[in-house]
């Protein structure tokens, strides 16, 4: 019986690593980290960077293969740690979004001159808003 559950391990963790490694490929290919370290003034800490990158990559895999792990931290580790998750998705998908010109590309189809950092900013309450919904709603439930 518990041969089954190492078995079961050992696929859930070559799984997700395949995916977290696809994940940070392409990060690396496009340049996302890089430009965020650049954008904040950084750059001279780029190896803290990629070292977070890769520890965050490993404790979230390791963490979502074995749910039942829990660490008795409190709310407020709780709320730093998703308000730090939350920072870092926010800034690889804004990161992203630069790199591919998606945004000038929008602007320019939508002939904004003005007001561009207001439209940023209602991007970022529309997807905080988001999650706020699903996370009040549980993981469970759905949509």
């Amino acid at each position: 019986m518990w041969i089954e559950h190492v078995f079961l391990a050992f696929i859930g963790l070559a799984c997700g690593l395949s995916v977290a490694s696809g994940s940070f490929a392409i990060a690396v290919k496009l340049g996302i980290i890089p430009e965020m370290a650049t954008k904040s003034g950084t750059a001279k800490r780029m190896i803290t960077y990629e070292n977070a990158t890769i520890l965050g990559g490993i404790t979230g895999n390791v963490l979502s293969v074995f749910s039942q792990i829990r660490i008795p931290a409190g709310h407020i580790v709780l709320a730093l740690f998703g308000l730090s998750a939350g920072i870092f998705i926010g800034c690889m998908a804004v990161a992203l979004a630069e790199i591919i010109n998606a945004y000038p590309i929008m602007y320019r189809r939508l002939k904004l001159k003005m007001g561009l950092e207001w439209m940023l900013a209602m991007i970022a309450v529309g997807k905080m808003c988001g999650c706020l919904f699903y996370f009040m709603r549980g993981f469970d439930q759905g949509a």
